[in-house]
């Protein structure tokens, strides 16, 4: 399970240079607010063509949801019996979601809470704001 969120994290640490790349009127967030704005309603649309709702943000801020109303991730996905359920296809997204982010110096923690693929009436992710990364140089070069 693991390995597919380890995949969406380093897809994620690639895709963000094609992001930027394609969109080059994004400059650096005000706020996460206008993080989660931006990863749902351009990045989702230009790379999986779907626009997630932004809801259940967190009294802080720090933390929201998103909604999948479809996921061409999982569109012909059918899981097996038995072990097989465990699997979490949709880790990627969340792996891409935190590799994508810490390139831009955010940390951020995802989770998916619901997904149709395992049964639940929708799929949502939970995107939490950790902290802010600071650049640094490695001890002893200036």
């Amino acid at each position: 399970m693991k390995s597919y969120y380890f995949s969406g994290y380093n897809i994620g640490v690639r895709l963000i240079d094609d992001f930027l790349a394609r969109n080059p009127t994004v400059g650096r967030c005000n706020d996460f607010r206008e993080t989660a704005d931006i990863l749902s309603k351009q990045g989702f649309k230009t790379y999986l063509g779907i626009a997630p709702s932004i809801t259940n943000w967190s009294p802080a801020g720090d933390e929201f949801s998103l909604l999948l109303d479809g996921n061409p991730l999982t569109e012909f996905v059918e899981l097996p019996e038995g072990p097989g359920q465990k699997l979490s296809y949709n880790q990627i997204i969340c792996g891409a979601i935190r590799g994508a982010l810490e390139m831009v110096q955010l940390e951020v923690e995802c989770r998916f809470v619901q997904d149709q693929l395992k049964g639940d009436n929708t799929t949502e992710l939970r995107v939490k704001f950790l902290k802010k990364l600071v650049d640094a140089l490695p001890v002893g070069e200036d």
